[in-house]
């Protein structure tokens, strides 16, 4: 079997045709077409890694042929030739889904990294994607999404401890994922036709938490009409997900110590003690370690728990995830509010991946949505943005532009962005991410006479 990557190059001109596939055929299978409707007919009939086409072509020109091959071929990459190289044609060509764009006469070394680059990516993506496809697009799609590096070990530990009877601890920001993360564990393990029982911790008081864990017996405290199931108990055969186990009082702790090392519990107000066979993934947002040291949570639990634990980065660490996460949750919300916006301008890109997240994904997710519901444009631009990404993410480039003060350099950064504009303060404002009225405001604070 073959298993070198398959190019498919288009271009109307044979000699750039050829000598493009005599450059690449040493280490790829190369096929060519002289116009777009024979590269729709090879992409019909074989499977194909990478396309690369001029963007000028007579009858169809590349950004068309792209669409068509896109929508045959959603996963392929695409890369787009052109000797009218400028950043409009480029970003006009990345926003119609071209994976790269290189200009002729084309640098054949240049070309060698491009395609590796694209091929690695590919690779990624497609592991990614089986993943997910794995984890069910009920529990995996929403939030476990990524093509980082972080994101990958993760995914492998996901597949690694699934199987296994192995205690896990989900580590990270609150908006992270923790809980996907958890029930992927779960949708993985040979326990998947069992429960997936979780337990919001920080929402009970001790009380009430041992009862829901533990269950209680009918009359063993005021209102306790009837006998009731905990949910280890319910979770026999199955995983009780235990989120934020860092804000359990102490007297339950030693009580959920006790239900992981003997399997065995009681109900409050019960003398029998039940066997369960409870997969147990806790979660928190919290140091663990730290709070064994400050004496407020047991280390005897702690190193129960401190088994396998999977840290979950938080979405500032991972921002070449954030296009990836934009373009799922606009699909997602198109779908449900019957809307058909294309995507995002790069400028509004550009704000949105220097924005903090403080909320991480979930913030993401819920800007996204509102965005989709709110906006009347065809693709979302800085204006469409919430005010506080715009203003907020455009004080966090300012301060990571360079030395100095922050005050300093959004100083700079208005000067610039006035004279580019030629003092124009409403395309200044719409450069900056920021609103003409934050403008006007920063204008009258810094104490800048007009600018042209």
């Amino acid at each position: 079997m073959n298993s070198k990557p398959v190019v498919l190059i288009v271009d109307d001109e044979k000699n750039t045709r050829e000598g493009l596939a005599r450059a690449l055929r040493r280490s790829y299978d190369v096929l060519t077409a002289e116009g777009g409707s024979t590269a729709l007919d090879i992409l019909s009939e074989n499977t194909v890694d990478v396309m690369l086409s001029d963007l000028r072509m007579p009858g169809m020109d590349g950004i068309l042929l792209m669409q068509r091959a896109l929508a045959k071929c959603p996963h392929l990459s695409c890369i787009l030739l052109t000797a009218y190289g400028n950043i409009e044609i480029a970003v006009e060509a990345m926003r119609h889904g071209a994976t790269d764009f290189l200009t002729k006469p084309v640098n054949l070394d240049q070309l060698e990294m491009v395609l590796k680059r694209v091929l690695r990516s590919r690779h990624a993506e497609t592991e990614n994607r089986q993943l997910r496809e794995q984890l069910d697009s009920k529990f995996g799609l929403e939030n476990i999404i990524g093509n980082s590096p972080e994101m990958h070990q993760i995914f492998e530990t996901v597949r690694q401890v699934a199987a296994s009877r192995a205690t896990v601890l989900v580590q990270g920001e609150s908006g992270t994922g923790k809980e996907l993360i958890a029930k992927a564990i779960h949708r993985l393990s040979p326990r998947k036709h069992g429960a997936f029982v979780p337990v919001h911790c920080a929402a009970l008081s001790s009380t009430l938490l041992e009862s829901e864990l533990f269950g209680h017996e009918k009359g063993s405290f005021t209102g306790a009409a009837e006998r009731r199931k905990g949910r280890f108990e319910l979770a026999d055969g199955g995983s009780l997900f235990l989120d934020e186990i860092g804000e359990i009082d102490a007297s339950v702790q030693v009580k959920i110590l006790r239900a992981l090392e003997e399997r065995r519990f009681e109900r409050v107000g019960g003398q029998e003690s039940i066997d369960v066979d409870t997969r147990l993934i806790a979660a928190t947002n919290r140091d663990l370690k730290q709070m064994v040291k400050d004496g407020s949570f047991r280390e005897d639990l702690y190193y129960r728990l401190y088994v396998v634990v999977i840290n979950l980065p938080p979405l500032r660490e991972r921002t070449g995830d954030i296009p990836l996460l934009l373009k799922h949750f606009l699909d997602v919300f198109n779908r449900e509010n019957n809307r058909s916006i294309e995507g995002f301008s790069p400028e509004a890109l550009d704000l949105l991946t220097a924005y903090h997240w403080p909320g991480n994904v979930r913030e993401l997710r819920n800007v996204v949505e509102q965005t989709v519901v709110l906006s009347r444009a065809q693709r979302i631009g800085v204006r469409e943005l919430p005010a506080q990404i715009r203003e907020t993410a455009s004080s966090e480039r300012f301060n990571s532009a360079g030395g100095g003060t922050l005050a300093e350099l959004e100083k700079t950064a208005i000067l610039q962005a006035l004279k580019k504009a030629s003092g124009n303060r409403t395309r200044a404002a719409e450069d900056l991410g920021i609103s003409r009225r934050t403008l006007h405001r920063k204008i009258a604070e810094y104490g800048f006479t007009e600018v042209k």
